[in-house]
């Protein structure tokens, strides 16, 4: 589902997943696996990797994630991504649900 994703396209994805794990103000311990096991399976470099951790620290900022630059040919994976990280903990909070239908509203109407 990554093939063809560039490295900064990479990181856009991590820094989405990592945002969307920030929704409800706190990154559970099965989100931060979740992840964790998503730049390994990426093949981050340890700087793309450190970079990861740091989002997992501090959320990255709002206007730093917009979907626009989604490339149009990587939506599906990173509305994948997002789902995941937003189902890994268990619990799908409303806030949650309404960042991701927003998300794919926007990606659906370009």
């Amino acid at each position: 589902m990554f093939e063809g994703l560039s490295r900064d396209d990479k990181l856009l994805l991590m820094k989405f997943v990592c945002a969307f794990a920030w929704t409800d103000l706190r990154v559970r311990d099965p989100e931060k696996s979740f992840v964790r096991r998503l730049a390994q399976r990426m093949g981050l470099s340890g700087e793309d990797t450190e970079q990861v951790e740091q989002w997992l620290s501090v959320s990255p900022a709002p206007g730093s994630i917009d979907p626009k630059r989604i490339p149009h040919e990587h939506r599906r994976a990173f509305l994948e991504a997002v789902r995941a990280v937003i189902y890994v903990d268990g619990e799908v909070e409303l806030e949650e649900r309404l960042r991701f239908e927003q998300l794919k509203a926007v990606l659906d109407s370009e």
